[in-house]
């Protein structure tokens, strides 16, 4: 008699360890992002609303951190570096480079060479981080976005080199196109260097581009494919209005997209004000689907 699996459970604990891409990696199956810990943007949690998040993550089994040099000017790391300072071996830190810190605040100098994916602004950032962490080494390093400026051949080998000092362990990407994805890990292969190991890039209901390019390439290519920024909440029609910001926060966000380097990056942020009309316009086209679903159907 064949089994009724309709009521089968299909999610996994945060304690049903996966592999992590073609590495051997074992993490969580849904990692903890940490953009919002630190109030230094004023659209985050201060350090003990975010040591709540991470407890509860985290005796719950859950293993996997994700943050970045530039999230709340590096309070994300600093707070993070403090949750695991006892506990570093049982987790995995995943923080990236790319953006230029000093351009994102005033009272500091801008250093033009701590932006970029260029072997400066990676050894520069990276110490940084390690820093901020208290850390001796990151498990994971992406590269934050590719700025079509360092040539790929460049930054493969600069992240090859940080590999070898011991520093990191693994190498990913985050916000690349599928062209510079194959370029980076065909060098990496074919001159011995280390190869990323998995890619970080948006999916929700509004941009399933995906799907139609990076989705395939990574199955091509042997990547874990990390699907970030789901902003699930601006489909509650409840919290529509909640996603508008306030003439400060837009100050700041304006503010801090003039300087030429990325700093978080330049596209999101300089267009922020276009993407919150937008996630107010179109969730009422899927208030339908909202109101039926729970928060994490809303999100896949």
């Amino acid at each position: 008699m064949a089994q009724d699996t309709s009521s089968t459970k299909t999610t996994k604990a945060l304690d049903d360890y996966v592999l992590l891409g073609r590495s051997g990696l074992r993490v969580s199956p849904l990692c903890l992002g940490t953009l919002t810990f630190g109030e230094q943007w004023n659209l985050g949690s201060n350090k003990e609303e975010s040591k709540k998040v991470f407890d509860l993550y985290y005796e719950r089994g859950g293993n996997f951190f994700d943050t970045a040099s530039n999230y709340n000017y590096g309070e994300s790391e600093r707070f993070l570096g403090d949750y695991v300072s006892d506990k570093r071996s049982n987790v995995v830190i995943a923080t990236k480079y790319t953006s230029n810190t000093t351009a994102m605040q005033k009272d500091i100098r801008l250093n033009p060479n701590l932006g970029g994916n260029h072997r400066k602004s990676l050894v520069e950032n990276l110490d940084e981080s390690l820093k901020r962490l208290n850390m001796s080494y990151v498990d994971i390093l992406y590269v934050h976005a590719y700025e079509f400026r360092t040539p790929i051949e460049e930054f493969m080998r600069s992240l090859d080199d940080a590999v070898r000092s011991g520093k990191v362990l693994y190498v990913a990407a985050s916000n690349f196109p599928s062209w510079a994805l194959a370029r980076a890990n065909t060098f990496a292969e074919l001159r011995g260097w280390s190869s990323f190991i998995g890619l970080q890039t948006r999916y929700n209901l509004l941009d399933r581009s995906l799907e139609f390019d990076l989705q395939p390439a990574c199955a091509e290519l042997d990547l874990e494919l990390f699907r970030g920024v789901p902003s699930p909440m601006v489909f509650l029609p409840e919290n529509i209005q909640e996603n508008q910001l306030t003439p400060e926060q837009m100050k700041r966000l304006d503010e801090a997209s003039k300087p030429a380097e990325i700093p978080f990056p330049n596209s999101f942020i300089s267009n922020y004000d276009r993407f919150i009309r937008k996630n107010i316009e179109v969730p009422r086209k899927f208030e339908a689907i909202s109101t039926s679903c729970n928060f994490g159907r809303i999100n896949l």
